[in-house]
C-alpha cells in the first residue's frame, strides 16, 4: 500500500472519528444511549449538511503546515529545520483563527490555513492550548510551561509520523518531534509521552507495519527515549492494559471504563489503541466503540481514526464516513503535501508550494 494512501486515510480517518464523536463530547452515556439507542451514535450528525469536526482536526492540520513550512524554509536558507519553532508559529495562526475574526490581518505570515475562512470557527478549543498560545511562550520537554497532561497534545500529532515516514531520520528523532509538538502547550510527562508513542505508531503504519507490532515497538522505544521520565511505568502499564483488553472478551464499554475517559492524553491513547486493535479490520465498529462513552469522545474518535486509517488505507474507510465530511478537499490536500514535501521526498511537486510554505499567501478554492 502506497504511503500516499495511508496518509490520506490517516487524516481523513482522524477527521471522521472526530466528527462522529464531536456532537456527544460532553454527553453522559445515559444520554447518548437514550438519544441514539444501542450501540450509540453510529452515523454523522449533520450541521448545515456537513459533518463538522472539532479543534482536534483543526490543530492536526496546523501541525501539518508547521512541519512543511519548517522544512521548506530551512531548505531555502540551507540550514537544519527547527520543527518545534515552525509548528509553534503554525499553532499561533490557529490561535488567531480562534480569537480574531476573518479576514486575517495584512502581513500575517504563519500558516496559509489562516486564509481558510471555515477554520475561523470555535469547536470547543482546549483551554490549555488557548492559554499557552495566548501567552506566546512555547514550552518544551526540557522547559515545561505548565503541568497539563490533557489530550490536547496527543490528538494533533499524527502528521509527524506521516511526515517522517521513509525518511533518513531515525525513529527516535521523529518521536522526539512529536513529543516536542505536544510539549509546546502541555508540560506534564503524560502530556507528551503519548504523543511520542502515537507519532511512532503512525510512522511505522505509514511504512507498512501492522498495528500490533507498531504499538509494541512504540512502547518498547519510549523508556530509551525518555530515560528520566518519572511517569513512564504508569504510562506503559496503561498502554499494556489496553493491549491486553483488546485481546480479552470484555465488552467494549466495560474495557473502556478500565482505561479512563480520555480527557488526559494517556487515557486518550489507551482507549484509541484498544478500539483500533479490538476492531482492527472494521473501521466502522472501531469508531463506534471509540466515541460512545462519557469521556472525550471526539479525541478518542480522532486518534482511533488516525491509527486505523493509517493501518487499513482508504479502502478500509466506509464511504459513509467520507460523504459530508467537512473540508474533505483540504484534508486531502494536506495529506498529499505531507507526502510530496516531506523529508523522504526529493522535493515538492505542488505548483503553489512557495506560495504556501514560504509566503503563506495561498488561498485554496473548493
Amino acid at each position: 500500500m502506497k504511503t500516499i494512501d495511508r496518509s490520506l486515510a490517516c487524516l481523513l480517518g482522524g477527521a471522521a472519528g472526530d466528527a462522529l464523536g464531536y456532537p456527544v463530547e460532553f454527553w453522559s452515556e445515559a444520554r447518548i444511549f437514550r438519544h441514539f439507542g444501542r450501540p450509540g451514535i453510529s452515523e454523522y450528525t449533520l450541521s448545515g449538511g456537513q459533518a463538522l469536526f472539532s479543534d482536534d482536526t483543526q490543530m492536526t492540520l496546523f501541525t501539518a503546515t508547521g512541519l512543511l513550512q519548517g522544512l521548506t524554509e530551512a531548505r531555502e536558507a540551507g540550514v537544519e529545520p527547527d520543527y518545534p519553532a515552525a509548528i509553534w508559529a503554525s499553532y499561533r495562526s490557529w490561535y488567531r483563527t480562534q480569537t480574531a475574526s476573518w479576514p486575517p490581518s495584512a502581513g500575517d505570515r504563519g500558516s496559509w490555513l489562516k486564509n481558510v475562512r471555515e477554520l475561523y470557527s470555535l469547536r470547543a478549543p482546549g483551554n490549555t492550548c488557548l492559554r499557552a498560545l495566548g501567552q506566546n511562550i512555547p514550552g518544551s520537554t526540557r522547559r515545561p510551561i505548565n503541568h497539563s497532561k490533557g489530550c490536547g497534545g496527543v490528538m494533533r500529532v499524527a502528521p509527524v509520523g506521516l511526515f517522517f515516514a521513509h525518511s533518513d531520520r531515525d525513529l527516535a528523532f521523529s518521536d522526539r518531534i512529536a513529543a516536542e509538538a505536544a510539549a509546546l502547550t502541555h508540560g506534564h510527562e503524560l502530556g507528551y509521552l503519548p504523543a511520542a508513542a502515537l507519532g511512532h505508531m503512525i510512522r511505522l503504519l505509514a511504512e507498512g507495519r501492522d498495528l500490533l507490532t507498531s504499538a509494541e515497538d512504540a512502547l518498547a522505544a519510549m523508556p530509551a527515549l525518555f530515560p528520566e521520565a518519572e511517569s513512564m511505568d504508569d504510562f506503559l502499564a496503561l498502554m499494556n492494559r489496553a493491549l491486553d483488553l483488546a485481546e480479552s472478551g470484555s465488552p467494549d464499554l466495560e474495557a473502556i471504563h478500565r482505561l479512563g475517559q480520555g480527557w488526559v492524553a494517556e487515557e486518550t491513547l489507551a482507549i484509541s489503541l484498544f478500539c483500533a486493535l479490538r476492531h482492527r479490520d472494521d473501521f466502522d465498529r472501531a469508531l463506534i466503540a471509540a466515541v460512545n462513552h462519557e469521556g472525550d469522545s471526539d479525541s478518542t474518535g480522532a486518534v482511533t481514526g488516525n491509527l486505523l486509517g493509517a493501518a487499513l488505507g482508504m479502502e478500509g474507510i466506509p464511504e459513509k464516513f467520507l460523504r459530508k465530511l467537512e473540508l474533505r478537499p483540504l484534508l486531502e490536500e494536506l495529506a498529499l503535501d505531507l507526502c510530496r514535501g516531506s523529508e523522504s521526498a526529493a522535493g515538492p511537486a505542488e505548483p503553489h508550494w512557495r506560495e504556501k510554505y514560504l509566503e503563506a499567501g495561498y488561498s485554496p478554492s473548493f
